[in-house]
């Protein structure tokens, strides 16, 4: 075993270290804290580069590297924790160190003004070190122990702000709402534990996600003719759609908007949004098992169909946003069901592409819409901003990039090849053709709102604030947008390089991370890029995205808006639609007439049971009892204590009797031996004469 699989446990808790000496300072030592959570990311990240070229030119098992130890016993129960080195590990693990670092440097000077500077990089350490926690883990107790820290990670950086009623709220909803998910995910970890005995995923083959755990559990029905097996995974898959946003579960992800930029492109781009599609990818063995009289796995078909259904409502819904940060948020949803689709039909290696392709272009547009709202003063608002590409450049070369490798621009741009790898599973994919027309649409509709959101932040003249003042006359009151400062548009520039440079590992021509996340070996081939599946897909995904980038231009593009009130172009051809997007199907307002209305009403009903029933209750329990100690204070004066002090009068009698036996007189005494003598004389001779 290789030093770095032994010593894994160093990447996050490296972060932990920096957030724990972070909480100790006080809040003027912004330098102090700012360092210690970079630096600390910094050394994380050349440590997973380390794990990253261990599991380099290994295959199969091979590639797979394990660490446990008994953490504490039990009498004869030992629980045992671990950690786990392997080609999904260690790409994870690269992935959220570099970003996680791109986005602390960019967030020095994001937050520069803010009060609580060093607080912030302390709970974004501590986010941090939760997220690598689980990805390194070995065991499903451990990882759900890091789970719900990023949960509270979350809660604490969605809710930052935490003056702002919208902030608070904000963070509520995220907790509440994926503690839902939770719950089942709990259960699964319980029944799963209950089958195989154990939580470690990979233990010399008696871990639970090994062959003789799987046998067992797809042999044993439960309710329904369901195997253990699927049961489990549905419940795992359960808390993977509260974590990652997925349909019904989406509606806390949007309103995570509320916390400071950086923490959206954490949680959006990096980090707790992908734990969700990460714990599906790391129980992959579990989720596929497929049981008797059933032709797709039952988990893979519910993490199909939900993929699916949550990648067209969040591009739908994406098309009619405002806040620039929403729009955003709608296509993180709905790229998030592009990489449970991906998993679904296509296996690991499909799914985890996008989510490593997406990690990096999405935490540029989020970087990036921080840096517009930065350089316009803090305003979001797409109508109110506009002709930007002259203020801000670097922000708008950059962003760009990001929007045509979100939008699946061919050919230059990662995220066409990796959307396309989930497109060509998704034809391929048996049972149905229907995923595969969601994912088009879905396509379609991305580079449609990208596209409009990039015609109204860039194009045409600038709509905000003091647009209609005369520029330039004096640079200390301008309000003209501005370049954001060095700290935040070089992280924009690297990430924007990685969202092209990733293009290299993953074409069909030579398609390494694909093949290197599931084991196997890669050849280049350049014929592959031809094969007519490829070659078909290739077009229509070209089409598609064509379609929608012209159709936005069209739009949007040929007449830019004049001012922020203006009536949205696609609202004056589809008024109900519109509605209906802009409303976010009203999934919200559905919840709070019928789970938010019925949890209020089951509280007031439980608040009348305590007032009027429970209440009446205790008081009568209470008069029974003050009535019981009544009759015993009775019993207690009139009965015990006389019958007491009629005993101690006999008491005290006979001891008084018996007192006058003792008076010290020897005569008195030998009288009354004599006495005795002729009783006891008496006796002998009655008894001698009988």
């Amino acid at each position: 075993m290789s030093w770095i699989a032994q010593n894994l446990w160093l990447i996050p808790v490296l972060p932990l270290l920096a957030a724990g000496i972070s909480a100790l300072l006080k809040r003027p030592s912004r330098s102090l804290a700012a360092g210690l959570a970079i630096g600390s990311m910094g050394a994380s990240f050349l440590l997973s580069c380390a794990a990253l070229v261990a599991t380099l030119g290994k295959h199969g098992a091979a590639a797979r590297q394990v660490h446990n130890f008994d953490w504490f016993a039990l009498g004869d129960t030992v629980v045992r924790l671990g950690w786990v080195l392997d080609p999904l590990t260690a790409a994870m693990v690269v992935m959220i160190t570099f970003v996680g670092s791109l986005i602390f440097i960019f967030s020095v000077g994001y937050m520069a003004h803010d009060e609580n500077f060093t607080r912030f990089f302390c709970f974004l350490s501590l986010f941090a070190a939760a997220m690598l926690g689980l990805i390194i883990a070995n065991n499903l107790l451990l990882l759900f122990m890091c789970w719900e820290l990023v949960g509270l990670a979350s809660y604490l950086l969605i809710g930052f702000w935490f003056h702002k009623p919208s902030a608070a709220a904000a963070a509520k909803k995220a907790f509440i709402t994926t503690r839902i998910g939770d719950v089942f995910f709990f259960l699964g970890i319980v029944w799963l534990y209950s089958e195989t005995g154990t939580l470690l995923f990979y233990d010399a083959g008696r871990g639970c996600l090994e062959q003789d755990a799987l046998a067992k559990m797809v042999a044993h029905t439960t309710l329904g003719g369901l195997a253990a097996s699927s049961a489990i995974g549905l419940l795992l898959f359960c808390g993977a759609i509260g974590k990652s946003g997925q349909l019904p579960l989406h509606v806390w992800l949007p309103d995570a908007m509320e916390g400071p930029t950086p923490v959206s492109a954490l949680i959006h781009a990096a980090t707790m949004v992908a734990a969700g599609v990460f714990l599906v990818a790391r129980v992959y063995p579990l989720m596929e098992m497929q049981q008797a009289g059933v032709s797709e796995p039952i988990p893979l078909t519910a993490v199909t169909w939900i993929g699916a259904l949550t990648a067209i409502f969040g591009a739908l819904v994406a098309v009619s946003q405002t806040d620039i940060k929403r729009i955003l948020a709608y296509s993180t949803v709905s790229q998030l069901g592009y990489m449970m689709m991906g998993l679904g039909i296509g296996g690991v290696a499909v799914g985890m592409f996008h989510l490593l392709t997406h990690a990096f272009f999405k935490a540029l547009l989020f970087l990036g819409s921080g840096s517009i709202i930065h350089g316009c003063h803090e305003e979001q608002d797409i109508r109110r901003m506009g002709g930007l590409k002259k203020f801000m450049p670097v922000t708008f070369a950059t962003y760009a990039i990001g929007m045509m490798a979100l939008s699946g621009v061919p050919f230059f741009f990662s995220g066409f090849w990796s959307k396309d790898e989930i497109l060509h599973a998704a034809w391929n994919y048996g049972p149905s053709k229907i995923p595969f027309l969601l994912g088009l649409a879905g396509a379609f509709l991305t580079a449609f709102y990208m596209t409009r959101q990039m015609c109204f932040v860039f194009a045409g003249k600038y709509r905000g604030h003091g647009a209609d003042a005369h520029h330039g006359e004096n640079p200390a009151q301008s309000h003209d947008p501005h370049e954001s400062p060095s700290v935040m548009t070089w992280p924009l520039i690297l990430l924007a390089a990685c969202a092209v440079l990733l293009v290299i590992v993953g074409t069909p021509v030579w398609p390494w991370l694909p093949h290197y996340l599931e084991g196997r070996e890669v050849h280049f081939s350049l014929a592959a890029l031809f094969n007519s599946d490829v070659l078909l897909l290739l077009l229509t995904s070209i089409v598609v995205v064509a379609g929608g980038i012209g159709l936005s231009w069209w739009f949007y593009g040929l007449l830019p808006a004049e001012k922020p009130d203006e009536q949205d172009p696609l609202e004056q051809q589809f008024p109900e639609q519109f509605a209906w997007s802009r409303g976010k199907f009203f999934v919200d307002e559905l919840y709070a007439a019928t789970f938010v209305k019925w949890n209020a009403r089951l509280g007031e009903l439980c608040h009348d049971l305590d007032r009027r029933v429970l209440d009446l209750l205790v008081s009568i329990v209470g008069w029974a009892a003050t009535g019981c100690a009544h009759v015993a204070k009775l019993f207690d004066e009139f009965v015990v204590n006389k019958l007491f002090d009629v005993g101690c009068g006999g008491v005290r009698r006979g001891a008084e009797t018996a007192s006058e036996l003792q008076g010290g007189q020897i005569h008195q005494y030998l009288r009354n031996i004599g006495v005795a003598l002729i009783l006891f004389v008496f006796i002998l001779a009655v008894g001698c004469n009988k």
